[in-house]
């Protein structure tokens, strides 16, 4: 595999808005974890970054190859090879799905804390992620999220400059890379092959749980589902005959978030108890886990324009750790799609609607924003259209109106 390296050419590699480069000194020396869900360009992320270091400077090894063991024993005899094979030269180790070989992390403590090689590590999973990583590793690490791509990028793969054309192929297809670059006929066969070795690789192999069949219908519900409680959710699966309790619905869960399938958003509420009762609302990692797996389909883009919003803000807040993301509700129903929440103060009120004029704009998503205005002392308010841009004046408050594309 190392000759194999060094031999192969790199692929031809598009470019992405992430680097890993930037927190690349010898005065740190940080071990590089670079996680998110499958198939969004991690591996790409990895080749990016040997082609621009040289590639004779970084060895890149994929864990999930079928030739090596998956034991400890394999990162040990690793550095051996190195050694043998680089001599006194110190190549970047770049590691990829490191999470499929047991006790990892200690390996790349002693690799970190002894100076031997800088690590590069990818993973599927958040328990690479600086929130979730090892004990041994705390301190240790720089965590860098991978998302599919953004518009911004999704429009520079792309050879057409119609922008809402290109805003409808991204919210129905989504922007995982492969998928972006593929014939149309061809994506949905890519996404049900990502789906389910997702749910084999980073659920059923990883977890065993024992009743699969219930993750794949605990998936359907929260799909085709606006809000999430896991009463609710135990309730209906055990009305489709599973004998199934709450526990095992939270640790279900847990396992998807686990794996970047989805996240879960909060209700905004002073009270924590209220928080953690209150139902919450999911989020996917790419919207054509929406158009695909809800197994209906609307020309209103509402709900894609939503869960693109959501993907843009739960990336701003992987580099913002002061930033928190929120719903709104009232007890009489209004609700407000986002509350960003900056150093414990409420800084935006979002929320997002199909409109392309101010007619079109439900007089409903005007009102919910003003009363969440005015409970949580926040008067920057923003209406994301599908192509309205301007203000408005609603009461005594003024809400942008901003186009979808110009917010992912």
């Amino acid at each position: 595999m190392v000759s194999e390296w060094q031999t192969r050419p790199l692929p031809t590699i598009k470019p992405r808005q992430l680097s890993i480069g930037d927190w690349f000194s010898e005065p740190l020396y940080k071990i590089i974890t670079v996680v998110g869900f499958r198939r969004v360009g991690k591996t790409f992320i990895l080749l990016d970054f040997a082609a621009k270091l040289g590639k004779e400077n970084c060895l890149y090894l994929n864990m999930e190859d079928e030739r090596l063991p998956k034991k400890t024993e394999v990162l040990t005899e690793l550095l051996n090879v190195v050694r043998e094979v680089y001599g006194e030269k110190r190549p970047v180790l770049l590691v990829d799905e490191i999470q499929e070989i047991p006790d990892w992390s200690r390996w790349a403590r002693r690799v970190n804390e002894n100076r031997l090689y800088h690590l590069v590590l990818t993973g599927s999973s958040s328990r690479l992620s600086s929130a979730e990583i090892p004990t041994e590793l705390r301190g240790r690490t720089i965590t860098k999220h991978v998302f599919p791509l953004s518009f911004t990028e999704f429009k520079n793969w792309k050879e057409t400059s119609d922008e809402l054309h290109l805003l409808r192929e991204y919210l129905t297809f989504g922007g995982f890379p492969e998928i972006v670059l593929a014939e149309e006929g061809k994506k949905p066969i890519l996404l049900d092959e990502y789906f389910q070795t997702f749910l084999l690789r980073d659920i059923i192999e990883r977890y065993r749980p024992r009743q699969e069949a219930a993750i794949r219908d605990l998936i359907s519900l929260l799909v085709n589902s606006p809000y999430y409680t896991i009463g609710k959710l135990t309730q209906s699966l055990t009305g489709a005959d599973y004998q199934i309790g709450k526990g095992t619905v939270a640790h279900y869960l847990d396992y998807l978030k686990t794996s970047y399938f989805f996240r879960p958003l909060e209700i905004h509420t002073a009270k924590v108890k209220s928080r953690i009762q209150h139902p919450k609302k999911a989020y996917f990692i790419d919207n054509f886990f929406i158009s695909r797996l809800a197994g209906k389909f609307s020309e209103n883009y509402g709900r894609p324009m939503e869960q693109a919003v959501a993907q843009s803000l739960f990336q701003s807040q992987t580099a913002n750790p002061n930033l928190d993301i929120y719903y709104w509700k009232s007890p009489k129903d209004q609700e407000v799609d986002f509350v960003i929440r900056e150093s414990l103060k409420v800084t935006e009120l979002i929320q997002v609607c199909f409109v392309s004029s101010v007619l079109e704009i439900p007089l409903r998503e005007k009102q919910s924003l003003v009363r969440a205005s005015r409970e949580l002392k926040c008067d920057r308010l923003t209406l994301i259209t599908w192509d309205l841009q301007g203000e408005i004046e609603f009461e005594d408050k003024t809400i942008k109106c901003q186009p979808l594309a110009q917010r992912i």
